[in-house]
């Protein structure tokens, strides 16, 4: 029977502006992917949301999420599979984290941060679809609130309307 090695990586995963919005999910999905390949989480962080160099899947924008684990070496190729596979994670970059000791790993930790953004982010999702449902364009007859804009509209361009606005600018010359 063989010891395995455990090591520790830094992982950086590139999740899309959509996805962002879930933010909590992602960060469960990724504590997920960790924990079915056996590995320890120590640090995650935000680290960055810019525009990509080029696009991937059709998305210009994406947010990288930093994370700092302790893993057995053997699992590292099922982490990347899974990865890979993942819908939600558009790319993802592993290495082995030797020139960090643990103690910069877990000073560079923003969990506490990242949960608060999540939050966030989804309280102004759930503010979008509130003021979302009551504006959407509808199918069909029109609502009797936008027949009263109809008709307001129609009777300050009948001719009347127009006709004293043109006489008053004849009366100013």
């Amino acid at each position: 029977m063989s010891e395995s090695r455990t090591n520790v990586y830094e992982g950086m995963f590139l999740i899309s502006q959509a996805e962002a919005a879930m933010l909590g999910e992602v960060i469960d999905h990724i504590k997920d992917l960790l924990e079915r390949a056996g590995a320890e989480l120590i640090a995650m962080k935000k680290w960055d949301e810019r525009r990509l160099a080029y696009e991937i899947d059709k998305q210009r924008r994406g947010v990288y999420i930093l994370t700092y684990f302790r893993a057995p070496a053997e699992n590292m190729t099922q982490l990347d599979r899974e990865c890979n596979l993942s819908e939600r994670i558009m790319r993802v970059m592993v290495l082995r984290a030797d020139h960090l000791s643990e103690d910069q790993m877990k000073a560079a930790d923003a969990m506490q941060e990242l949960l608060d953004e999540a939050k966030m982010r989804a309280a102004k999702a759930a503010e979008r679809d509130a003021i979302g449902q009551g504006s959407g364009v509808t199918m069909g007859a029109p609502v009797a609130a936008d027949a009263k804009v109809e008709e307001t509209v129609e009777a300050e361009t009948s001719d009347e309307k127009v006709a004293e606005p043109v006489e008053a600018a004849a009366e100013g010359e």
